[in-house]
């Protein structure tokens, strides 16, 4: 009787929420967005990244209540819905091509390719980095050197590189990811 009784109250939350009550829309928001907020802090995402993630999932899980897609199954269903619909947008964030490319860049820095200080007239670390890089970038392979390019220097989205080169979206980021382990390994061996 007790969920019923639970059931009955997502019910009520529900039509609240269709009846535009601000009392209940912002209480939903706000209990939620604690949880939220620590499912993104905990997968890479940071305070800003979090309320905009929030946002748009409030938006849709209202837009999806409004339009009577939702409809509750338990008694906390709404909450659920909510969390996975943000758990949802975090994760296709973290597949997009935007997210990749910030990322891929780390990684292209973190071997030394990050400009070095303008006029500077001493050979600095940064430079012998860049140097390294370069060297070890010019000893790939043909397909490494295009695909690299495409991706880092030209900005590409892996999907466009698929189709320029003919194969899936996964095999792209997958030789994409064989050629900066290459890359790694190569400027590694120039080092010692």
């Amino acid at each position: 009787m007790e969920s019923v009784k639970n059931i009955t109250e997502q019910n009520k939350l529900v039509a609240a929420i269709k009846a535009n009550d601000p009392k209940v829309l912002q209480m939903l928001y706000q209990e939620n967005y604690g949880k939220i907020a620590a499912y993104i802090f905990k997968n890479s995402g940071s305070k800003p990244q979090a309320k905009d993630t929030y946002q748009e999932a409030f938006i849709a899980c209202y837009q999806n209540i409004k339009e009577d897609k939702f409809v509750p199954q338990s008694e906390t269903a709404l909450q659920g819905y909510l969390f996975t619909i943000a758990k949802n947008k975090w994760t296709d964030y973290l597949r997009s091509a935007h997210y990749k490319k910030v990322q891929g860049m780390n990684e292209v820095v973190s071997l030394g390719l990050e400009a070095p200080e303008p006029f500077s007239s001493e050979v600095s670390e940064e430079e012998s980095n860049l140097d390294l890089a370069m060297t070890g970038f010019s000893k790939l392979g043909d397909e490494c050197k295009s695909l690299l390019k495409l991706f880092y220097f030209e900005k590409k989205s892996m999907e466009e590189i698929s189709e320029l080169i003919n194969i899936t979206d996964a095999s792209a980021r997958n030789k994409k990811y064989r050629c900066m382990q290459k890359l790694k390994t190569i400027v590694a061996n120039l080092k010692d």
